[in-house]
């Protein structure tokens, strides 16, 4: 009989799509973001124009300024902005056409208050995101794995130690904790995210590990081995740890939507990536002032999150129901 609780048809793979156009995204925002993220071609004009907005881009000597239309004279360009018409000269314009100028700006998901483009900010923001979720799971399973495997083979009083540590850590309250490491060391760069959030989430890894690898080393299969004379770390790394792989990789795809939210509630908070770099959580947190007004500033991050976020938990449920032996018996029971 089917289980109640098995995913809708098709979720995973709106899933599987939706985190990798998130990955396309982030690994090409060089060349899919059509602006650099941190240009502010003209405040005036370009300032919270919304989504498909287009408009004429006049080059000079000492950057871009925009228009709501531009006419050409015999003397040069003639140009409209904010209700009011200025003249440009003939040599001031780089990039002047017989039909006015050669550049458009087009703004697919709008522009914010200082006129960057809100596309070209949540491209290099999904990089961001995927690099900080990414390597903070990379270096807590590091840790979170060492530690756990000493504390499961290791001796009884390398274990008891070990695990006391994890409880005086995971008593603290985390954000807490992240916010106190933050001031001890700032600076807001993709390297400084990693480290802090990755050594500060490994302990319930190195629970989990220790968890499976206690419940492993006892099986007729392992001892069979041992018995044949293969070494401790020989049995670890072929035979303990694959097989207590399944739910790590699950936790791991979860672990990543949780620090991808955890990174957005410090950058929106001010302590995590630093202004005007941009993250989903700092375009949020900017947009506050104008959420009345310029509503696509803090909504396409706020989705953009969401997405991921749900995206990711969909694809730990299909791999427990994949890999996980309990859940295939629950299902067959079910």
């Amino acid at each position: 009989m089917r289980s109640r609780w098995t995913l809708p048809r098709g979720s995973v793979g709106l899933a599987s799509t939706i985190l990798a156009a998130v990955a396309v995204a982030g690994l090409l925002a060089p060349w899919i973001a059509p602006y650099d993220p941190l240009e502010q071609p003209d405040a005036v004009v370009g300032r919270h124009l919304p989504p498909l907005a287009v408009r004429p881009a006049v080059r000079l000597a000492y950057g871009w300024e925009l228009a709501e239309k531009v006419e050409r004279t015999p003397e040069g360009l003639r140009l409209e902005r904010r209700g009011k018409t200025s003249e440009r000269p003939t040599e001031e314009v780089m990039n002047l056409t017989e039909d006015g100028v050669s550049d458009r700006r087009f703004y697919l998901l709008g522009s914010d208050r200082l006129s960057r483009d809100v596309f070209s900010r949540l491209v290099y923001g999904a990089r961001a995101s995927l690099a900080i979720g990414l390597g903070s799971v990379a270096l807590a399973f590091v840790i979170g794995i060492t530690a756990g495997a000493l504390a499961a083979l290791g001796p009884r009083i390398l274990d008891s130690f070990l695990m006391r540590v994890v409880d005086g850590l995971v008593a603290l309250p985390w954000l807490v904790l992240l916010i106190f490491l933050v001031s001890l060391f700032p600076g807001g760069n993709l390297t400084m995210m990693v480290l802090l959030l990755g050594g500060s989430s490994w302990m319930s890894l190195a629970r989990m590990v220790r968890g499976e690898l206690l419940s492993l080393k006892g099986r007729d299969f392992i001892l069979a081995i041992r018995g044949l004379g293969a070494g401790p770390f020989y049995v670890f790394r072929r035979h303990l740890l694959p097989n207590a792989l399944p739910p790590l990789l699950i936790d791991a795809t979860l672990r990543i939507a949780d620090l991808i939210l955890v990174e957005s509630t410090l950058s929106f908070l001010g302590f995590g990536i630093q202004r005007p770099r941009p993250s989903w959580g700092n375009m949020i947190a900017e947009s506050r002032v104008s959420m009345g007004t310029a509503w696509w500033e803090g909504l396409f991050p706020g989705l953009a999150i969401v997405a991921t976020v749900i995206s990711l938990a969909v694809v730990a449920d299909a791999l427990r129901e994949r890999l996980d032996p309990r859940a295939e018996s629950r299902r067959a029971a079910g």
